[in-house]
C-alpha cells in the first residue's frame, strides 16, 4: 500500500497509539510502567516476542525481495529510555543487508548549514529496506525547543514541515512507525547510577545526561506538543511504557510484525519457464 499507513488494529496495542486529531490524553499521566496491553507473565512475554522477532526476519526478506516497500521506525526518548536497547534485541536478528540503523547526534557544521530535514531524508529507507532511526528529526522540536537553539517561531513551523515531510515519504512507499519510550524519571536516575556502578556500563554514561536530567519536565512539555502535533494517520506515534525492558521489546516487536503482515507483501515472481530448468 503506497500514500497511507496500512489500515490495521492492533488489538489492545491500540491503547499505546496516539490519536490522528484531538488527543486530550497528557503524557504525565500515563504509567510508564504500564504491563495492560501484553497482559502475560514475563516468560510467555519473552517467548511471544522471541516468536514475532522470528516472524519479522521472515517477512523483511519478502520485503527485501520484493523492492517495493521499506519501513522507518522512529526511536525517540529520554536518555536511557532503551534506544540502543531496542535495536539491539528487537532489530539485530534481522538480515543487514536490508536492516539499518541510523543514530542522529549533535549537528555538524556542513549540517546545520541545511535545513533540519536536510540530513534526515538522506537517511531515510529505500525501497525493500528497513531503517531504525535512533533518535530523528523530533530533536529540532526537542532539543532546540527545551534549550532555545532556534527563533520559537522556527520551531511552531517545524510542526508542519515535519507532517508534510512524512506524508512525501508515505506517498513514496514508505510506512513509518514511531515509537516514545516512555520511563519515569525515577527509572532514568536508577539506570544512569547503574551505569556508573557497573565497569562494563560506564563507557555509556555522559556527564551531559545529568544536565539534562535537570531539564526532565522541560522535556517532557516538548514531547507533549510533539506527541499532539504530530501523530497523523499516516505516520502514527506509539507511546510505549519502556520502565520495563522486556514489555518495551515485546510491544514494539508486536507493532513492527502487524504492521509488516498488513502490508501486501509477496516474492516477486519468477520469469516464466524458470521453474522447468535444470542445473547440469
Amino acid at each position: 500500500m503506497t500514500g497511507m499507513f496500512p489500515v490495521v488494529n492492533f488489538g489492545a496495542l491500540e491503547r499505546y497509539r496516539v490519536p490522528a486529531a484531538d488527543w486530550r490524553g497528557r503524557l504525565t499521566d500515563i504509567d510508564p510502567a504500564d504491563r495492560e496491553g501484553i497482559p502475560f507473565p514475563r516468560p510467555e512475554a519473552e517467548a511471544a516476542t522471541a516468536s514475532d522477532i522470528a516472524e519479522i526476519d521472515r517477512l523483511q526478506e519478502i520485503l527485501y525481495a520484493q523492492a517495493q516497500h521499506a519501513l522507518l521506525v522512529v526511536l525517540q526518548g529520554a536518555d536511557t529510555s532503551g534506544k540502543d536497547g531496542t535495536i539491539r534485541k528487537v532489530f539485530s536478528p534481522l538480515n543487514p543487508l536490508g536492516t539499518v540503523a541510523v543514530a542522529f547526534k549533535t549537528p555538524t557544521p556542513p549540517e546545520l548549514a541545511h535545513d533540519f530535514l536536510w540530513r534526515i531524508h538522506k537517511a531515510a529507507p529505500a525501497a525493500g529496506t528497513i531503517v531504525i532511526f535512533n533518535r530523528s528529526h523530533y530533536e529540532d522540536v526537542l532539543v532546540a525547543r527545551v534549550h532555545g537553539l532556534v527563533p520559537q517561531d522556527r520551531i511552531e513551523a517545524r510542526y508542519d514541515q515535519i507532517n508534510r515531510f512524512e506524508r512525501h515519504l508515505v506517498e513514496n512507499g514508505v510506512t513509518i512507525l514511531k515509537f516514545f519510550l516512555h520511563i519515569s524519571s525515577k527509572e532514568q536516575k536508577a539506570r544512569l547510577q547503574a551505569r556508573l556502578d557497573d565497569p562494563t556500563k560506564r563507557w555509556k554514561f555522559n556527564p551531559d545526561d545529568l544536565a539534562e536530567r535537570k531539564h526532565w519536565d522541560d522535556y517532557m512539555s516538548a514531547y507533549q506538543t510533539a506527541l499532539e502535533r504530530c501523530s497523523s494517520k499516516w505516520a502514527p506515534w506509539f507511546i510505549v511504557p519502556a520502565n520495563h525492558k522486556w514489555y518495551r521489546n515485546a510491544v514494539i516487536a508486536r507493532i513492527v510484525r502487524i504492521t509488516l503482515e498488513a502490508l501486501d507483501l509477496t516474492y516477486p515472481s519468477a520469469m516464466a519457464g524458470l521453474e522447468k530448468m535444470r542445473i547440469e
